[in-house]
């Protein structure tokens, strides 16, 4: 019978998600006659009574597991040999933090499945965490502009047992009438939307947001098309876009004329233009006052993201003039930053109850029955010590060149 185990997350500063709530965990284990435990645990936002209550045994060890299901990174001395491990392992874009990580996966003939990787035939992730990002990351985007301009006061996503709770928050949304520019057109960006029209904010066209006032507050949502344009003046065409950016350029200014925060959801590919560069945050006519990064592309396509920011200390000021970080809140010549790189961690439990759900969804029949739709194949990072064929790119990242 096979044996799967949820590990205790390892990774600092501390997580508390969990891949699979106590119901679901029961749930697989009663559905595909496998045997489900969990290592014990004083950090999940489900404990380890909730997991026992369910019929799942409490473990201090996964030692005898054949699967084991985490959320981060696995501290590479907690890594167990000769088992596949599933979690977030950053390392496909040849993340420098995480080179040692993947050599310890190789050396330890770890089977990797990269949740990041799991895709249908299509292309398409069949299990994030995006849509919990896109809620958290706009939720705090409004909360770092009320505490910019003194306007109310919000409790934090994480000091809320849960989104129903959260929700609560809402009425005390009170905005004058500011322009929001929301980028992107995917899970985070829906996410993002769900708080913005729950906050009671309108949604307008991009047209209507660059001509119109408003006496109200206004949100628009921007894709690639409505910022970007041909360096030849030809037509956008959104695949030659993603294949070949570097046809395009830049056509993001027009929105910082009139824009008072931005929430940046939209995937960023390095050779594709950046949003603005630090020369234009400079000049009279840029108007964003609170940034929203929830891509957290360390100095990406937005100058002012120079550092990834904490749950504990979620905001800095960024000093345009001298391209340096600041105290948050200190200078009205700044612009306030929310770059938190983990926001689904602020609301653990819902973050986690739809990833279980997606996983019992999409992954579990082709982790343990057939899997003709190279659902785990595609993404298998490593297997019997070696990268597989499809990740052989990162050869040069493992040996350090």
């Amino acid at each position: 019978m096979t044996k799967i185990g949820i590990i205790k997350e390892g990774k600092i500063p501390i997580d508390r998600r969990v891949p699979l709530t106590p119901q679901q965990a029961k749930q697989l284990k009663e559905n595909y006659n496998v045997e489900v435990v969990v290592q014990s645990s004083d950090i999940r936002c489900f404990t380890d009574d909730d997991y026992r209550n369910a019929g799942l045994s409490i473990v201090d060890s996964l030692d005898d597991c054949d699967i084991i299901l985490g959320v981060k990174e696995v501290p590479i001395e907690k890594l167990i040999p000769n088992k596949t491990h599933f979690f977030f392992s950053h390392t496909i874009k040849k993340q420098d933090y995480n080179r040692d990580l993947l050599r310890a996966i190789l050396e330890k003939n770890i089977k990797l499945i990269d949740w990041e990787t799991l895709t249908n035939e299509s292309g398409n992730r069949v299990i994030a965490f995006g849509r919990w990002a896109g809620i958290v990351g706009a939720y705090n985007g409004l909360w770092t502009f009320g505490k910019r301009y003194h306007l109310f006061n919000l409790r934090r996503a994480n000091e809320c047992f849960d989104y129903e709770d959260l929700k609560t928050e809402f009425k005390k949304i009170n905005l004058p009438n500011i322009k929001i520019a929301l980028t992107g057109g995917g899970r985070v960006t829906k996410g993002a939307m769900e708080v913005l029209l729950g906050a009671g904010i309108s949604q307008v066209t991009p047209h209507d947001y660059l001509t119109e006032r408003f006496d109200e507050p206004v949100f628009t949502q921007l894709n690639s098309r409505d910022y970007n344009k041909r360096k030849d003046g030809g037509e956008f065409l959104r695949n030659e876009f993603y294949k070949n950016p570097e046809l395009y350029e830049g056509d993001f200014l027009k929105y910082t004329r009139v824009t008072d925060i931005l929430i940046a959801c939209a995937f960023w590919d390095p050779a594709a233009p950046v949003l603005f560069h630090r020369e234009d945050i400079i000049k009279d006519d840029f108007d964003i006052k609170v940034i929203a990064d929830i891509t957290c592309d360390i100095e990406g396509s937005i100058p002012s993201t120079k550092k990834p920011s904490t749950i504990d200390d979620p905001i800095y000021d960024y000093n345009p003039s001298d391209d340096e970080i600041e105290q948050p809140l200190t200078d009205e010549g700044n612009i306030t930053v929310m770059a938190v790189d983990n926001l689904p961690c602020e609301l653990p439990r819902d973050a986690s109850q739809s990833f279980g759900d997606q996983f019992l969804e999409n992954v579990v029949e082709h982790l343990l029955g057939k899997d003709d739709k190279g659902i785990i194949n595609r993404a298998t990072i490593t297997e019997g010590g070696a990268l597989t064929e499809k990740y052989g790119y990162l050869q040069d990242y493992v040996d350090g060149k």
